[in-house]
């Protein structure tokens, strides 16, 4: 008569196989958080997890959130356009004493405001009701820089009188009446406004983001 006992396998293989069940099923759940972001099935990884979404809308909070912005760059203005440069002679004629050119300027001016400015009084955060209102007044709008495209910036022209010979300083002096010209221009198009304008729009949806819901941005 032979008597056989496997009750030790027969709990070990359980084992293993309850572990296996265990691994299988950690898994998928870790699967579940990391994708389960938004709706419903959002909500639910939360509750799971024990996460809770904060915002710091205190002041400081919200000046630092937005210097992190730095210098806003807003608008870019491009000219195209032919400036002259010349010299010329009170006593001879230009044909034996000017010189003059005429370059093709190609160049861009860049605006916009530095943020870095801010000022915590320059943000008020209010409370009613449960609802939360922020004003924000933004430092003033600047022209960053103005700065000729020296690859698309060419002499059209030049011609130099007989008597006297090329001016190797004129085609500089022009280029930097160009730049002039064009930061002019900029301003008198109203590229301030236009940085200011993009600056809130920026700025307007970045305090949207923070959880405010009335927001006055000038």
């Amino acid at each position: 008569m032979t008597t056989q006992y496997n009750n030790g396998q027969s709990s070990w293989g359980g084992f293993v196989a309850f572990l296996f069940a265990l691994l299988l099923g950690a898994a998928a759940l870790a699967l579940f958080l990391r994708q389960a972001t938004t709706g419903a099935m959002g909500r639910l990884a939360d509750h799971i997890t024990g996460r809770t979404t904060t915002f710091d809308t205190s002041v400081p909070a919200v000046v630092q959130r937005i210097q992190k912005l730095s210098r806003l760059e807003t608008v870019a203005y491009s000219l195209d356009t032919i400036v002259e440069g010349s010299r010329s002679s009170a006593v001879l004629p230009d044909l034996l004493a000017g010189d003059r050119i005429l370059l093709v300027v190609h160049g861009q001016a860049i605006a916009g405001i530095d943020l870095g400015q801010l000022r915590p009084e320059d943000i008020h955060i209010t409370e009613n009701n449960g609802v939360r209102s922020v004003h924000v007044t933004l430092p003033t709008s600047q022209l960053f820089s103005t700065t000729l495209d020296n690859q698309h910036t060419r002499v059209y022209a030049r011609s130099t009188g007989i008597l006297v010979p090329v001016d190797q300083n004129l085609e500089t002096e022009t280029r930097a009446r160009a730049e002039k010209q064009l930061q002019q221009t900029a301003l008198t198009d109203g590229i301030l406004d236009a940085a200011r304008k993009n600056a809130r729009a920026t700025v307007t949806t970045l305090l949207y983001s923070l959880g405010f819901q009335q927001v006055d941005v000038n």
